[in-house]
């Protein structure tokens, strides 16, 4: 999907007491310079001195105060790294730099892969382990690092943004987060591989870490790491994934109980399991209507907000449902007639559509019905020359060029991403005092080159086509029938559109009585539904009440 989605997210431990070594600054590698005549000879060594100093877990310790909910919260801060492996690697198998084999055919294939993947984790000040519960946070992209849940969600600390505008140049500034989760969970912060102060390294790093099972693979040998060496295996456990973070997190679900880590729920934010449901392209795979019907209630949601929907109803909600009944009706049974649709009946279901979406009847003929990603959001404005957000249809941007079919950017993607990176460089130094000698990546452009292929539960092998962690979910509900599931979203998300969501838990393959474990809240924002501060509010709300309903802990 064009996840220009730079976010589009990790959890909780602890008190400090036993955070294992004593505070440390992640040491900057000492690079000696050699004489003059070895200088060349040297030159090579020199320059991977850093990086291979980098592939060892460090960590720096400080603390904080953040006040939620009027009350101050004194936590303790770890940034740091931990070293994962390729699926495949043994805890026995030689590392690189103690190997003296003489056996060139074993040490062709060294390096081997290995990623070291940055975190942030925050533990309240005098909580047993036991009893508090840790969440794991990480954003998706894939190729996006967690700034964007860490410094606009849930940290002690959020940037201040100006809501459906360009935010002014430099200087930035940050606030206490009145709402961080730290008053319900400790949380984790993860970057993805390659993301952030995260790196890869070693033979075909490429192919062993950015691909849907390998990032759940790695993710699942990070989570096992960090459970053990914070001692935090007897803590209630949670995932929160955005974006492409909720694929991963799906996969994760299984994959944790596999490795004897039962979930006490699953946090999803702006959704995308089953990408044959996605709005991304779907004119090149003729006769998958599905993301037409997925999306359409997120147009509605757009034409209301900018009062393009004739006699205008006061109920947002009430109005979706209307439109939801339609896409799932008319317009559906339209779609698949394909090429058979009567004249009568395509001009009918083209006006309706141009009823709930502001879009001219002509327009929608020409497009046969079909809305194509990024041209809703080109179209809504046509006339005027602006171009609507796709992570936040209520951002507004001048048309790049008013003769192309789609959109070129994304309105809200250019409004904040400056902000988020300056504010998360400042703090990073001055509170977490964490200074890595690295360059910081908010998102690393992967998205091309992503291996999609997933083997799902009692498939045999990886499979090719677009990946679907539905059947993985429903397996992990029903091995862990105590495990819920939240679901999260934004009206005005185009990328990964509200309804999406609704109906891809539709078709999740579990038993009646689970659908139960399964809870759904939906917001007037977009995919950082964060970014709008009332929604803000809401949002910790519901999840803060999450975690306390099925931790057990009060």
């Amino acid at each position: 999907m064009k996840f220009a989605i730079i976010l589009a997210a990790t959890a909780l431990l602890a008190p400090a007491p036993a955070l294992s070594a004593p505070a440390t600054h992640h040491p900057k590698a000492q690079v000696k310079h050699p004489p003059r005549s070895e200088a060349g000879a040297a030159k090579k060594a020199e320059a991977k001195e850093p990086l291979k100093e980098y592939f060892k877990p460090h960590e720096t310790h400080s603390n904080g105060t953040v006040i939620v909910g009027g009350q101050p919260l004194n936590y303790d801060a770890i940034a740091g790294t931990l070293v994962v492996h390729a699926k495949g690697w043994e805890d026995t198998d030689p590392i690189e730099a103690d190997a003296k084999s003489e056996d060139k055919d074993k040490d062709k294939d060294r390096p081997k892969p290995e990623a070291s993947m940055f975190y942030t984790a925050y533990f309240k000040q005098g909580a047993p382990a036991a009893g508090r519960p840790i969440t794991f946070l990480f954003n998706g992209g894939p190729g996006s690092s967690s700034i964007w849940l860490h410094m606009g969600a849930f940290g002690p600390v959020r940037v201040q943004t100006v809501d459906t505008k360009h935010n002014p140049p430099a200087p930035y500034s940050t606030v206490n987060n009145d709402q961080s989760l730290l008053d319900s969970s400790d949380l984790v912060f993860i970057d993805a591989p390659g993301t952030g102060f995260s790196r890869i390294a070693g033979k075909d790093k490429e192919k062993a870490f950015y691909g849907v099972d390998q990032d759940i693979h790695a993710f699942t040998d990070f989570i096992t790491q960090f459970l053990t060496k914070y001692g935090r295996w007897n803590s209630p456990k949670y995932i929160f994934g955005e974006s492409y973070g909720t694929m991963r997190g799906a996969g994760l679900s299984l994959a944790l109980q596999n490795a004897d880590v039962d979930l006490n729920g699953v946090i999803l934010l702006s959704d995308i399991l089953n990408w044959d449901f996605m709005p991304d392209d779907p004119q090149l795979n003729p006769g998958i209507d599905m993301p037409y019907i997925a999306a359409l209630p997120t147009y509605a949601a757009t034409a209301w907000y900018f009062d393009k929907v004739p006699n205008k109803p006061a109920d947002l909600r009430a109005f979706l449902g209307q439109v939801e009944q339609f896409a799932t009706t008319d317009y559906a049974q339209a779609l698949i007639k394909g090429n058979e649709l009567p004249d009568a009946e395509r001009q009918r279901i083209a006006q309706q559509l141009a009823a709930y979406t502001g879009l001219p009847v002509s327009y929608l003929l020409k497009t046969n019905l079909r809305i194509e990603y990024g041209a809703f959001q080109k179209e809504l404005f046509g006339p005027e020359g602006l171009t609507t957000g796709t992570l936040d249809t209520r951002f507004l941007g001048a048309t790049l060029d008013p003769l192309s079919k789609v959109a070129e950017y994304d309105p809200q993607g250019s409004a904040i991403g400056a902000v988020y990176v300056a504010a998360w460089h400042k703090y990073v130094r001055d509170h977490l005092h964490y200074e890595p000698g690295i360059q910081f990546k908010s998102g690393i452009p992967i998205y091309s080159k992503w291996d999609y292929k997933h083997q799902p539960p009692g498939a045999a092998r990886p499979l090719i086509m677009l990946p679907n962690v539905l059947p993985d979910l429903a397996a992990a509900m029903k091995q862990n029938p105590t495990m819920k599931v939240m679901v999260n979203g934004g009206y005005f998300d185009v990328s990964t559109p509200y309804f999406e969501g609704v109906m891809e838990l539709r078709h999740l393959s579990i038993p009646p009585a689970l659908k139960a474990n399964i809870e759904y809240h939906y917001y007037q924002s977009g995919h950082m539904v964060y970014v709008h501060p009332p929604t803000l509010v809401e949002l910790h709300g519901d999840v803060a009440d999450f975690i306390r309903r099925t931790s057990g802990v009060r």
